[in-house]
């Protein structure tokens, strides 16, 4: 017997809730992480990157969306306090849901 699958689609917002809920369910259970965002951040603002003012504006992005002012953006990530952190994780969970509704197969105008 063959059992029939069953999906759809999730909209945004849900993947973003469903990502919020898994970040949590890992603070409880599982060691601290945000010694890979402070890698992250790390290597997007590597000086000798040659997208460097790309991985900037990503960067600038990324904070924006988590509605940290602007003199924030370049303190030490470990100088942010926990809501601040908890708005950065919402807002890289934001992209990761947004992110994963791009078309597959992009190609760049000729």
């Amino acid at each position: 017997m063959t059992i029939p699958v069953v999906t759809a689609p999730q909209r945004a917002g849900e993947r973003l809730s469903g990502l919020n809920h898994v970040a949590e369910l890992r603070a409880r259970f599982w060691p601290d992480s945000w010694q890979d965002v402070e890698r992250f951040f790390t290597r997007l603002r590597d000086t000798r990157d040659l997208h460097r003012a790309e991985n900037a504006r990503a960067l600038a992005a990324i904070f924006f969306l988590a509605n940290i002012p602007l003199a924030a953006h370049q303190r030490p990530l470990s100088e942010l306090t926990r809501e601040e952190k908890k708005a950065l994780i919402s807002a890289m969970n934001h992209l990761r849901a947004v992110v994963s509704l791009f078309p597959k197969r992009l190609t760049m105008p000729l």
